[in-house]
């Protein structure tokens, strides 16, 4: 790409956390913005100032992932008005604090169709695009949550293992292509998700070591070095080293204790 022809970057979840993080990681690169998201004010506040610090365009895209038909509409949109999409970047997501019985049904089938579904159809949508032209890459938002089972917290866990597993499989599929997917997998990270989870009690909260700038930096690097998967940090990277030489059994009341369940 050049600075006539930049590449374009979707971000989805982009006002806030490491999804506004990654929006500067790109633009530093020259890369045009799509900042995609339901909070259209803070959308036009970032797009402001990525413009002004980085001379680069910024696109507001409002969008509610929650609802099924917003990926498709979304994706039609940009076609319509001639926008080849050469990053897709899935950061949109959100968990629920709670035991599975005990929290609205409703609201962790939205997680689902904002974690799982409108990621992979957004992924379905402008992947074929990418490989068609050698180029380009999905950036996709897991979490360490995907490498364990989750005990207070059990749908979003098990969301984020799905991105995990679907992200890596997606990287071997493509290979050689030209194209690159990768799997961003930070720990308890400083932002407003456990807020939005109504998780503040939990002992996570407290062991939230990296800022929303550093998961992306660090994530962004990764991604344009090729990597299929990410871990933010090196106790992250000890944490899944660990998981793997531990009994099940014990992981599921770790993390349930962490999770103050």
């Amino acid at each position: 790409m050049s600075a006539a022809n930049p590449e374009t970057v979707l971000i989805t979840g982009a006002s806030s956390g490491i999804g506004l993080e990654l929006a500067h990681c790109f633009a530093a690169d020259g890369s045009r913005l799509i900042l995609a998201a339901r909070n259209t004010p803070a959308l036009e506040q970032l797009a402001v100032e990525l413009r002004r610090d980085y001379k680069v365009e910024a696109i507001v895209l409002t969008a509610d992932l929650s609802l099924p038909k917003t990926p498709g509409k979304n994706f039609s949109e940009l076609k319509g008005r001639g926008i080849v999409v050469d990053v897709l970047v899935n950061n949109a997501g959100f968990g629920a604090h709670g035991l599975f019985p005990e929290l609205p049904l409703q609201r962790q089938l939205e997680m689902l169709q904002v974690n799982i579904t409108a990621l992979t159809e957004l992924t379905g949508l402008f992947l074929p695009g990418m490989i068609e032209r050698r180029l380009g890459g999905v950036l996709n938002v897991a979490s360490v949550a995907g490498f364990v089972p989750g005990p207070g917290m059990a749908v979003y866990y098990a969301s984020k293992a799905f991105v995990l597993s679907f992200s890596e499989a997606l990287a071997e599929e493509i290979a050689g292509t030209g194209v690159k997917v990768m799997a961003l997998c930070p720990g308890p990270t400083k932002t407003n998700f456990f807020k939005i989870a109504h998780a503040n009690d939990a002992q996570l909260v407290r062991v939230a070591d990296m800022t929303a700038r550093e998961v992306a930096i660090e994530g962004h690097r990764a991604f344009r070095g090729g990597r299929a998967v990410n871990v933010s940090g090196w106790r992250n990277r000890l944490l899944v080293l660990l998981v793997r030489i531990t009994p099940r059994l014990l992981v599921r009341k770790i993390v349930k204790k962490f999770n103050g369940i």
